[in-house]
């Protein structure tokens, strides 16, 4: 099942529903970037076709495949941006609040331009780590399996027990089967690698998310993503993770920042 099929959403104004397809979960549970892609898609339908450049999951409960419920509300729909939110909920059970402001597809150019910051250096994805889930262990997750994810081989070792005790993760991202990509699967592919934290010493399992923001600066990349995400506070169960993802030729495509609790 492609990306667009597996986060398509139909309804609305206002209501919206959508299928929360199998396997596209980490330890059973449905990976929080493509619950997020699923809501910022629905308020993507209501902001007379802007894109997003900006959201913010608060997750509340587990979600799993199924069929869920997409409220959405507009909150302003100014000249240049939009401001929405959105709720996911099953059988009335609230799973994720989504914020999200949304602009113009073309923007005007600008002059003010600014990179301080570098790619991660990478390995050509052919030499990195193909991801694949297991069908023996709980690691890689069935969710690895519904795009194409290739780790740095530095970082790589902790899916056979020898850790790089880095807390760094990087990799290239794509979408499986050559399919185009968009900002919603920009936000998807914020939280699509393993988490950071694995290549630490703490210990692997499951890391549910409490907060996840993503900023996006391209919301149309093309060919490989190069991501890196690293974790540098775990401090009274709780850790955060920063992420950058880049395009071929250097240039930024997204931000992101989450909050999870500690492996369980």
């Amino acid at each position: 099942m492609s990306f667009e099929e597996a986060s398509r959403t139909v309804g609305g104004p206002g209501r919206w529903t959508a299928q929360l397809a199998e396997g596209w979960d980490i330890f059973g549970v449905t990976n929080g970037g493509y619950l997020m892609s699923i809501a910022t898609r629905a308020m993507a339908s209501e902001s007379d076709g802007r894109t997003v450049i900006a959201a913010t999951g608060i997750y509340l409960n587990a979600a799993t495949a199924g069929p869920v419920d997409v409220d959405v509300e507009v909150l302003k729909r100014g000249r240049s941006l939009s401001t929405l939110r959105a709720t996911l909920s099953r059988d009335g059970t609230a799973l994720v609040y989504v914020s999200g402001v949304f602009a113009d597809a073309v923007r005007p150019a600008s002059d003010a331009n600014l990179v301080l910051g570098t790619p991660p250096k990478l390995p050509p994805p052919e030499e990195c780590l193909v991801v694949e889930p297991s069908d023996s262990a709980p690691l890689p997750p069935a969710f690895s399996g519904k795009v194409d994810l290739r780790i740095h081989p530095d970082d790589a070792g902790m899916m056979a027990g020898n850790r790089a005790n880095n807390s760094l993760m990087r990799g290239w991202f794509r979408l499986s089967d050559g399919e185009r990509m968009n900002a919603d699967a920009v936000v998807l592919a914020a939280d699509a690698f393993p988490p950071a934290i694995f290549n630490s010493d703490l210990t692997i399992g499951w890391t549910p998310t409490v907060e996840l923001t993503v900023q996006v600066r391209n919301p149309f990349p093309s060919g490989w993503l190069a991501c890196r995400y690293a974790t540098r506070f775990v401090t009274d169960g709780m850790l955060e993770e920063d992420g950058e993802i880049w395009d071929e030729s250097g240039n930024p495509v997204a931000l992101s920042r989450q909050l999870a609790l500690v492996p369980l």
